[in-house]
């Protein structure tokens, strides 16, 4: 079973001469273990499709489809249940609370999705992303490649399906995007996490196996990209 289905999604702002249609009759399949992109120009609709599948957003007309369970006739609670079960979120600005440790940041996300594990799971993962011994440290003691590891332990530790990352390497230097890549990679390849990406950045796509192009929101290209050669899941 694919883990998302996008079924002719439309997400429709505005009215009569002023309506904009940001994503316009979307249909795609992404299927489990994937590494890929969603790329396009800014007012592509890359941002807004990725909030549909997120469900952070609900789509005007449609329907998406996560791990099999359709979105459009569920409540709000029901939503964020779902999200917390199945969905991960990595942000360009890293979103960290600056008043807690990076491992008080991690567990943080295990307490308000009511999963088990607590500091040591927070721990391991803080460890698997290489900031062993940075546990204690607060984001501003932390540089933006390791603050991005951080958010990466964040969205791991309640053990989703699919990871969702907005220009992940949008802050970050070309090296410290080069790392955080690879340890997306390394974990999408380990462990058999879907990952989507919206990103302007050519790194992004270099990495990614699959490349979705959208324009004036709709897909115009959906191609292999050049991180399939490099290994598949």
């Amino acid at each position: 079973m694919p883990i998302c289905e996008v079924k002719n999604v439309t997400k429709t702002y505005g009215e009569g001469v002023a309506q904009v249609h940001a994503v316009n009759d979307v249909s795609l399949v992404i299927d489990n273990g994937e590494f890929t992109a969603f790329v396009g120009p800014s007012g592509s609709g890359k941002t807004t499709l990725l909030n549909q599948i997120g469900c952070l957003d609900r789509p005007t007309g449609g329907q998406v489809l996560i791990d099999g369970v359709s979105t459009d006739n569920l409540g709000d609670k029901a939503l964020s249940v779902l999200r917390a079960d199945k969905i991960g979120f990595i942000f360009q600005s890293f979103n960290l609370i600056p008043v807690l440790t990076a491992l008080e940041n991690v567990e943080l996300a295990l307490q308000l999705s009511g999963t088990g594990g607590g500091r040591e799971k927070a721990a391991k993962l803080l460890a698997d992303v290489g900031l062993a011994g940075m546990e204690d440290r607060r984001p501003n003691q932390l540089s933006g490649g390791q603050q991005q590891r951080v958010a990466v332990a964040r969205a791991l530790v309640k053990e989703p399906s699919l990871i969702i990352a907005d220009e992940p390497t949008a802050n970050l230097d070309s090296e410290s995007g080069e790392n955080a890549l690879q340890l997306m990679k390394d974990l999408n390849e380990r462990l058999g996490v879907t990952f989507l990406f919206s990103t302007h950045d050519q790194l992004v796509m270099d990495h990614a196996k699959r490349i979705v192009v959208l324009k004036d929101g709709k897909v115009v290209e959906d191609k292999v990209g050049a991180g399939a050669a490099t290994g598949a899941v």
